[in-house]
């Protein structure tokens, strides 16, 4: 076991952990942070997306030891109070079926419109592509990451 103080969320936060414990586990095994989502444990689904430095990065293939000092922002932190563009967005078009990828989905779309505010709809498709949604609410993601542009 090894000590990791991470920076999460605008806070830093301790974790005992081996050195090869995905982030992903840190963050919802030790941390309580729930909101990021175990999928397929290979970086193929995009359920466990979180930021690291404002990037879109698969947390359940990357190693705690190397997350160093860099900021980590999960779903939970992407806003104090739900208020981000696109968490209003998906609301508003309804995008949620059974919910479980949407933390991922929020995520990627998220650094997509941080890189880029008004990306076009090809654009958007590129950037969401390898987020899997089993419910198929693909066009409702991309309708909510569209609005959401138009909202910054």
């Amino acid at each position: 076991m090894a000590h990791y103080t991470l920076q999460i969320n605008g806070k830093s936060l301790e974790a005992d952990v081996d050195s090869d414990t995905p982030l992903l586990w840190v963050l919802r095994d030790n941390l309580g942070l729930v909101g990021t989502k175990f999928g397929c444990g290979i970086a193929q689904c995009g359920a466990c997306t979180v930021h690291v430095n404002g990037a879109a990065v698969r947390s359940c293939t990357l190693a705690v030891s190397a997350v160093g000092s860099n900021k980590i922002t999960t779903i939970e932190g992407l806003s104090a109070n739900g208020d981000h563009p696109l968490q209003k967005a998906w609301n508003e078009v309804d995008v949620a079926q059974c919910g479980y990828c949407q933390a991922g989905q929020i995520m990627n779309a998220a650094a997509l419109l941080t890189k880029n505010p008004k990306p076009s709809a090809e654009e958007i498709d590129n950037a969401m592509n390898g987020n899997i949604c089993r419910c198929g609410t693909y066009h409702r993601i991309h309708e909510a990451i569209a609005l959401a542009s138009t909202k910054k």
